[in-house]
């Protein structure tokens, strides 16, 4: 090959040529609109050297069509009179229960002291229509009937966690180490 023939080849493309743009381009300035241009309200005044004053009213401006003795919104008008109809009302008024005869909690008392296990605080609040705290309150278990019943329930859990697995013993071993730093 010839040193002319040399000089005329073009060069190769190489991987260091940059092929994308260097700079976003970037998005001209925001311009808002001007809001007393075509404002309905506005009063246009015309002065010397081509100027133009613009005047707008503020929008809390009080409207002249609501005054104090006649307002034209609803929440300013004055309280309706006593026999006025009033709109229904959202949500009936829940009625309270009835109290509870001193026959009936005697009978709680007789049913929880005869089978504290059967008879338990849901199942008295659902017979004698009231809530489970109210049970709890009138008639408590006797206390060496409450460690029976806890002991059942202890020997039942503990059942229970024999069939955990590995992975389960441990959370529940560091759950109980965590409390312990409480």
């Amino acid at each position: 090959m010839s040193v002319f023939a040399r000089r005329l080849r073009l060069p190769r493309p190489c991987s260091s040529v940059r092929t994308y743009a260097t700079r976003i381009p970037e998005r001209p300035p925001y311009r808002a609109p001007d809001p007393l241009v075509n404002n309905p309200n506005a009063a246009y005044t015309k002065l010397e050297d081509d100027l133009t004053f613009i005047h707008r009213p503020p929008p809390s401006a009080p409207s002249p069509l609501s005054y104090t003795t006649s307002p034209a919104s609803p929440l300013l008008r004055a309280p309706a009179p006593a026999g006025a109809a009033l709109p229904p009302l959202v949500q009936a008024e829940a009625e309270a229960p009835p109290r509870m005869s001193e026959a009936d909690i005697a009978k709680m008392r007789a049913l929880r002291a005869e089978n504290p296990e059967h008879y338990s605080r849901s199942r008295l609040a659902a017979m004698f229509k009231c809530a489970p705290n109210f049970v709890a309150i009138m008639a408590p278990t006797k206390m060496r009937d409450r460690k029976k019943l806890l002991e059942r329930r202890d020997m039942v859990h503990d059942e229970a966690r024999s069939k955990w697995g590995v992975k389960r013993a441990y959370i529940e071993e560091a759950r109980k180490k965590r409390r312990e730093f409480w």
